[in-house]
């Protein structure tokens, strides 16, 4: 049997962060993923699915998304019950993230501290293009 799900979705509101009597970190919160279609009047129609992630990913999303944020979830279905004020069983359905991928870079999330400044960094290979000078390693230090 195989309970697998991948989703690509915005957060609806800020995660809510709350921890078990044993202190586990558990986060909630909700996806909006727009359909690929359009309804008859010609709207397109989004669903909106309820996430969980526990322990240390929890922290992370709870810390570094908000709403708004264009998050990946990989996970898999889980349905609960338990019986509500009035008595009446209440079932939910909710998935279970196993992991949680931040989609946005996080100046467009603003979630750099103020104190930083906005920096943007030259690739790799820019880093050592002006320095002409050549390396100087010696054979104790190549690892082969």
């Amino acid at each position: 049997m195989m309970n697998r799900v991948i989703l690509v979705g915005r957060l609806t509101a800020n995660p809510t962060l709350k921890y078990t009597p044993a202190g586990v970190p558990v986060t909630t919160f909700t996806l909006a993923i727009n359909r690929t279609f359009t309804n008859q009047q010609g709207e397109r129609e989004a669903d909106f699915i309820n996430c969980v992630v526990w322990r240390k990913p929890a922290e992370n999303v709870a810390n570094f998304l908000k709403k708004g944020s264009l998050a990946g979830v990989d996970g898999r279905v889980q349905t609960r019950n338990y019986e509500g004020e009035n008595g009446k069983r209440i079932y939910v359905t909710e998935i279970v993230a196993e992991s949680v991928q931040f989609l946005e870079p996080k100046s467009k999330n603003n979630n750099t501290p103020q104190n930083e400044p906005n920096q943007t960094q030259k690739p790799a290979s820019e880093n050592y293009a002006s320095n002409t000078k050549p390396i100087d390693i010696s054979d104790e230090d190549l690892p082969f």
